[in-house]
């Protein structure tokens, strides 16, 4: 108390001025319109500025809570337009299988498809062949082989998994080339020249073909992603003199950049189909 009182008698004047200022700006907000409405409009301003910044705080903490609610919902809605590409026709009767959903595990799964999502922790674009590493592993069902895509299109191919992360062979890596059809559905293969990671090329395509530039190109089933998923569009064609038919370039789908959310799919038929084809070789 007594500190109090010493503190009262120090800063006296002061307190007092400060007290009458304010009785002031009350009495005047309150009779007189032209002033008390500057006032009011200040406050209300000033008041909504404060507002504002909360807001802008409290969404930035809830960032992540959001991301990893679209990515679970884009999840859900890619498997809506599987389902288009995904049904049986047996004797014109259609067949479905139920969608089934787990949001705790991150997993949805369609038919012969199983969805999961996983953040990307890490990731190259400049090197002969990139890798991408993301925070899934065995634990949560990511396998080799797996097909990884975006929101936007296709990313890579599972090829390393341990518990708890795994390792993505992405498509700009000169180790491999991937399967590819046009709109019209003339099909061949894409690779990566180990330059740009914004350029890709789609190889031996007939000059007769139709094609225009922001043509968009997709995956066929002869490859480990599932179909008619985004590749690119393309931006340039040349025609290779060497066997007379034209070089596609494409701009990816997938900024690599740039990814953050990813999905890693299991296509529950490929070993199945693997076993099959192998043993069709094998027999040959």
């Amino acid at each position: 108390m007594r500190n109090f009182i010493l503190f009262v008698r120090r800063f006296f004047n002061l307190i007092l001025f400060l007290g009458l200022e304010i009785i002031c700006i009350v009495l005047i907000a309150r009779t007189n319109m032209l002033q008390g409405n500057d006032i009011m409009s200040s406050a209300n301003a000033l008041s909504g500025i404060m507002y504002q910044k909360q807001n802008d705080v409290v969404t930035y903490f809830g960032l992540r809570r959001m991301n990893d609610s679209l990515i679970n919902e884009n999840a859900r809605l890619r498997l809506s337009l599987a389902r288009y590409h995904s049904v049986d026709t047996i004797k014109d009767s259609l067949v479905h299988r139920a969608i089934k959903q787990d949001d705790s595990a991150h997993v949805v799964q369609y038919n012969d498809y199983t969805y999961r999502t996983a953040k990307v922790i890490n990731n190259s674009v400049s090197s002969g062949n990139n890798y991408i590493t993301i925070n899934r592993g065995s634990d949560d069902g990511i396998a080799k082989n797996m097909a990884v895509i975006s929101s936007t299109g296709v990313v890579g191919r599972v090829v390393h998994v341990s518990a708890h992360f795994a390792s993505v062979l992405s498509v700009l890596s000169v180790k491999q080339q991937l399967s590819a059809k046009l709109k019209d559905g003339t099909f061949s293969y894409i690779t990566w020249e180990g330059d740009s990671p914004d350029v890709m090329v789609l190889k031996d395509i007939p000059q007769q073909i139709k094609i225009r530039m922001n043509d968009s190109v997709f995956t066929t089933n002869y490859s480990f992603f599932p179909a008619d998923i985004l590749i690119g569009t393309v931006f340039k064609m040349k025609v290779n003199t060497k066997n007379n038919l034209r070089l596609l370039y494409l701009h990816p789908s997938t900024n690599f950049r740039n990814i953050q959310y990813v999905y890693v799919v299991e296509n529950k038929m490929m070993g199945e189909r693997t076993r099959l084809e192998d043993s069709v070789k094998k027999g040959k």
